[in-house]
């Protein structure tokens, strides 16, 4: 009887001590994104936007998401991943063809759709009941 405890509480600890590890890189990784879509948001909001430096801006936002996309599918659900990656993509695409108006309201929506990750994923007490 002793030694089934001892495992339950081993066993508990570790799914505590893992969930705080993969919620602080959730965070890291979704605050990263989303202090570059801020920066990115700044490029649009000027009166001349500077179409280089916003496309650039979008590829580096895209190498590092896709990094972090990789390890947090491992852990977090695909759709709700799947949701930021579509509007992180519309976001590019519209970069891409200059249609800068377009591209705030996508940047706006993958804000939105990455604060909702963080928030759901995280442990509290909304979450738990």
């Amino acid at each position: 009887m002793q030694k089934e405890a001892i495992i339950c509480i081993v066993t508990v600890v570790l799914i505590f001590i893992g969930h705080f590890v993969l919620q602080g890189y959730s965070k890291n990784a979704i605050g990263e994104t989303t202090g570059n879509i801020d920066e990115l948001k700044e490029i649009l909001i000027e009166k001349e936007v500077d179409k280089d430096k916003a496309k650039n801006k979008i590829e580096e936002i895209h190498e590092k998401w896709d990094k972090k996309y990789n390890i947090m599918a491992f852990y977090i659900e695909h759709n709700e991943l799947e949701k930021a990656e579509t509007e992180l993509t519309g976001l590019r695409a519209s970069i891409e063809v200059e249609d800068f108006e377009q591209a705030y309201n996508e940047l706006s929506r993958a804000e939105y759709i990455l604060k909702h990750i963080e928030e759901k994923n995280s442990l509290s007490w909304k979450n738990i009941f």
